[in-house]
């Protein structure tokens, strides 16, 4: 290859060979192609050398020199790494890792102006005092390092190279607007972190660059943005440092920067240095800011965009003539001034105080005491630290590794031990954590990566330099899939990149419901609602949405077919009121004016629409239909019914609008009303006539009781959310449970539970204690009362003070009495019991059986109260026929009189059922309609002469006269004070007359009336 001729400013070549020999220095902003010439110079000689400011950069050149000279020729020397063929001719370096002892015909370093830079500047300063190549030297750099250039070394000579491309300000963006091809430049990790996920959910994805990555994580993360797969990319400073990539523009969204010992503003040149990585070659680029970053001021504009800077005052310099004879030797010429102008000692680095806190140490003092031991404890002393630990650790560290490479003459050079090595690297050797854990250990490995490349500390280098690469690698790639998986949404990058290319995106949805688009996943249909990624949003959620409805029109379509023709056991009808179908809800349940028939109200989406959505409207209604009449059978034959007329349909219908189940006491005066015709009427369909309530015991079973819940929820038209803190439903099979306090008022009623003090009683179970308490009160063995037994508890499943609060729920109460237990029964011989009729009861599981409780219209108010006639009993007989007077005597004579014990008696009080007094009182209740009072009876508060009486219309004891009450009882009345005779009163009036009515054929109490009838005339 032919050397390409440099230009003077005047345009006249110059590429003579005493010119070549000479220092050229090629000046320019960024984006002048100074790199790109140098490269060019280098493989035009034999051979070549170039230092690089960056590892990264440096493998970025190796790798495009080797696809032209091949890799036999070239060599890659980084302080991590090394390729070092036998047979190199060019040698690309980073500046610090140059091997100057070699000579070659072309020599160049990139980036001459950080010889100002506090920490790495004393380098680049050697570099440009002594190194040369024999044929040509090229410094390559900032206009700001002209003058110090021309200061130090008069005879250089300067090319400019003007920008391909104008740089302009755009002025502040926020991040959610910059355009495509943005690099957002931050200064600390966390704050690079927090934009690239930022991006990531709202654009879909960045790329990440930092000077703490290493060179191959790096370039992962450059190619992916390189190759469109993301459209911005947040990066540090680093990529102020010839990274070649297509940047459209660069937003800054911090100015300061921590520099090592303090936050300070960027300056100007540095400004411009980050800003123009936006336009390559001949393509414009602009930059701004964004974020939290402060608007740059006007001037400071103006000098980017025409290229205007400050130059450098002085370059940082580091004496590089050594004296090893003793440690202070050493250290005082490390800081040694400089004797040229333009030049300033640089500060005290890491390697200096690292040799200081290492010669502190006596075993190191100890060794340290010939040259060559003093030059090995400098040669340690330059191992980076990598890891930005402790200065205190990091010279800890290097201690242990200058001990191990001196014997205890400090003569002999010894090695690193490989177990102890191995040990260190081996910790390393895992590829998983997040991306913090991992960015620490590749940090760590670093540092043992700098270690295995020196060749002369280890006995076996060459197998430590692939064991340190294959584990940096490992570690590299770990951290570029975290950083990629955290930062980048591959699925939002491939359709803005298909979109962007025009192309058609393919979509379906396969046999689990997810969307898929371009193979991603989009979303997933639940029944005929596409649900989109929660991932996704802002543009990506639109665009996925866009090609989503593609597949999705067809799917529901077929979707719907396949609902219509479903057979019913496919769908079903969840707790909370939707209709559900393959899985997913379809429909949701909505009150109507008709409570056995809600509105259904269909779930889908804009998709399911026109004819289809007609069919599965009219699928759904009718499988509601069926289903509730299948359920609900016993109701809705109740509300359909013919046969039922008069008083008998009200009833039906209240026990329709209440699912079945009715408080005996909200209808207690129709139920009085009602004749045994009407009441048959009911029972055909299943009606029973409890003590407590009047329900279809068939709709107590669990299928029915939970639709009723159902349709009881969505007749609360005063919640917005009718099935809203709603109390789990009872396990099957419980007949009671504890009674929530904060339940909404009818849940148990439509489950078919009555609540009772603490606890909710299934219906059927309460009649069934009712059956068990009537006939105790009836004989009267416990003076109108009854005592609980295990029977009455077992059948509600409580016992203890649960069951007497649900006994007093009742409107019973209770008295610790001293009675005379009941005797037994007398058995009745076999031959002379007269014949009975067993009537079974209906439980909650068989079908529903006729009330064997007497007409409440047979038993006076008093006793129905008292008895709770309407209650039905297992089995009814007929009353044990009683012995004969002779033999109660002779029983009675054979057994010696029981001794009282106190028991606790239950007794109604004279409250109606669940403790309401909705009762008038007994005198007024016995007056007949029109009697204001009893005759003979004086008004409260006069006497019965019609003179007022004293103290509220008592009479006055006074005045009484005892002398008649032994007539008044002579003649049948209460004697009177007076001597005179009252006549007996008569209250034959109040007694209810008895109704003139044919017997019910269908009570099963008319053929025991009838039996009863023949025993008494007989």
């Amino acid at each position: 290859m032919s050397i390409p001729p440099l230009q003077t400013p005047d345009g006249k070549a110059r590429d003579g060979i005493a010119e070549r020999r000479r220092i050229t220095a090629v000046l320019g902003p960024t984006n002048t192609g100074k790199t790109h010439l140098a490269i060019e110079r280098m493989m035009g000689h034999e051979s070549g050398m170039i230092g690089l400011p960056l590892r990264l950069l440096a493998r970025e050149v190796y790798d495009r020199v080797v696809k032209v000279k091949g890799p036999r020729a070239v060599a890659l020397i980084t302080g991590e790494e090394k390729i070092l063929p036998q047979s190199a001719r060019y040698f690309i370096c980073t500046v610090e890792a140059m091997p100057l002892e070699r000579e070659v015909e072309f020599l160049a370093v990139d980036e001459i102006q950080l010889a100002a830079d506090r920490e790495r500047g004393h380098t680049f300063t050697d570099r440009l005092l002594r190194s040369r190549g024999r044929s040509e030297t090229m410094m390559l750099g900032s206009e700001t390092a002209r003058s110090l250039i021309q200061k130090l070394l008069p005879d250089t000579r300067f090319v400019n190279r003007p920008r391909f491309s104008e740089l302009s300000w755009t002025g502040p963006k926020k991040i959610t607007r910059l355009p495509r091809r943005t690099a957002i430049v931050a200064f600390s990790a966390d704050q690079v972190y927090a934009i690239a996920e930022l991006i990531r959910r709202q654009r879909g994805g960045a790329a990440v660059v930092m000077g703490a990555l290493s060179p191959r994580t790096r370039n992962a993360q450059v190619a992916l943005y390189q190759s469109g797969e993301v459209d911005f990319l947040v990066a540090t400073d680093a990529i102020g440092m010839g990274l070649n990539m297509d940047v459209d523009h660069v937003a800054f969204a911090s100015t300061q920067k921590f520099d090592g010992h303090q936050h300070r503003p960027l300056g100007v040149a540095e400004l411009a240095q980050i800003a123009g990585r936006a336009g390559r070659y001949m393509n414009n680029g602009t930059f701004g800011t964004t974020g939290d970053a402060a608007n740059l001021p006007d001037d400071i504009i103006a000098r980017i965009e025409n290229h205007q800077f400050e130059p450098e005052r002085v370059f940082q310099w580091r004496n590089p003539h050594l004296d090893f004879a003793n440690i202070p030797a050493l250290i005082q010429s490390l800081e040694a001034p400089p004797a040229r102008a333009g030049l300033m000692r640089a500060q005290t680095a890491d390697d200096l105080e690292a040799l200081e806190r290492m010669s502190r140490t006596p075993e190191v003092a100890a060794l340290a005491r010939s040259p060559h031991a003093i030059r090995r404890l400098w040669e340690v002393a330059q191992v980076p630290d990598f890891r930005k630990t402790l200065a205190s650790e990091h010279a800890s560290l290097l201690t242990r590794l200058y001990l191990f490479l001196m014997d205890k003459a400090g003569d002999t050079p010894e090695r690193i031990p490989e177990d102890w090595l191995e040990r260190q690297i081996g910790k390393l050797d895992r590829a998983d954590g997040d991306i913090d854990i991992l960015a620490t250990r590749l940090a760590h490995m670093r540092t043992w990566s700098y270690v295995a490349n020196r060749a002369d500390w280890l006995h076996n280098p060459a197998h430590w330099q692939e064991r340190a690469r294959k584990i940096e690698d490992r570690l590299s790639d770990a951290l570029h899939e975290r950083l990629t998986q955290r930062f980048v949404d591959r699925r939002t990058s491939v359709l803005m990149k298909r979109l962007r290319q025009n192309e058609e995106l393919m979509a379906a949805v396969n046999g689990d419901g997810e969307v898929l688009v371009e193979g991603e996943y989009a979303g997933h249909l639940e029944g005929f609602v596409f649900v989109p990624d929660p991932r996704a949003d802002g543009e990506q959620a639109r665009v996925l949405r866009a090609a989503a409805d593609q597949a999705l029109a067809s799917e529901i379509a077929a979707r719907a077919q396949r609902l219509v023709t479903a057979p019913d056991a496919d769908i079903a009808l969840s707790e909370h009121g939707r209709v559900v179908w393959a899985g997913h809800p379809v429909a949701e349940l909505k009150g109507s004016d008709n409570i056995l028939l809600p509105r259904v109200e269909l779930v889908t989406g804009e998709q399911l629409n026109g004819p289809a959505r007609e069919a599965v409207q009219a699928r759904l209604d009718a499988w509601l239909k069926m289903h509730v009449t299948q359920v609900l059978a016993p109701l809705v034959a109740l509300r359909d019914a013919t046969d039922i007329e008069g008083l008998a349909r009200g009833i039906a219908f209240q026990l329709v609008e209440n699912l079945g189940a009715l408080g005996r006491e909200t209808v207690a005066e129709d139920v009085r009303t009602l004749d045994q015709a009407a009441r048959g009427q009911l029972r055909k369909h299943g009606v029973r006539f409890g003590a407590y309530s009047i329900f279809v015991p068939a709709l107590l079973k669990p299928a029915p009781a939970r639709l009723k819940l159902i349709l009881w929820a969505l007749s609360r038209k005063d919640v917005e959310d009718p099935f809203a803190a709603l109390p789990a439903l009872p396990a099957p099979g419980l007949t009671s449970v504890p009674a929530e306090a904060n339940v909404p008022e009818g849940f148990y009623g439509a489950l078919g539970f009555r609540v009772c003090g603490t606890r909710a009683v299934r219906l059927d179970m309460l009649e069934r204690v009712a059956d068990l308490i009537r006939p105790v009160i009836a004989s009267r063995a416990y003076n109108g009362g009854f005592i609980v037994t295990p029977d009455m508890m077992s059948l509600v499943g409580c016992s203890g003070e649960e069951f007497a609060g649900l006994l007093r729920g009742l409107g019973y109460r209770s008295q610790v009495e001293k009675l005379v237990p009941p005797k037994p029964a007398a058995a009745v011989p076999a031959e002379n019991a007269p014949v009975m009729k067993v009537t079974e009861v209906a439980d909650a599981t068989t079908a529903p059986a006729e009330d064997p409780a007497p007409e409440t219209a047979d038993v006076p108010e008093s006793q129905e109260v008292a008895s709770e006639p309407e209650a039905s009993v297992e089995t009814v007989t007929e009353p044990v026929v009683e012995p004969a007077p002779a033999e109660a005597a002779t029983a009675g004579a054979e057994t010696a009189p029981a001794e009282p014990v106190e028991m606790e008696i239950w007794r109604p009080s004279r409250r109606r059922h669940g403790g309401e007094t909705n009762r008038k009182p007994r005198r007024e209740r016995n007056r007949p309609q029109g009697h204001g009072q009893v005759q003979g009876q004086a008004q409260a508060g006069e006497r019965r002469d019609g003179e007022p009486q004293k103290d509220g219309g008592k009479p006055d004891a006074r005045k009484r006269d005892d002398g008649n009450k032994e007539a008044r009882h002579r003649q049948g009345g209460k004697p009177r004070r007076d001597g005179k005779h009252e006549k007996p009163r008569d209250y034959s009036f109040s007694k209810p007359k008895p109704r003139d009515r044919e017997p019910d054929p269908d009570s099963p109490f008319a053929a025991l009336a009838v039996l009863k009838e023949r025993n008494r005339t007989s």
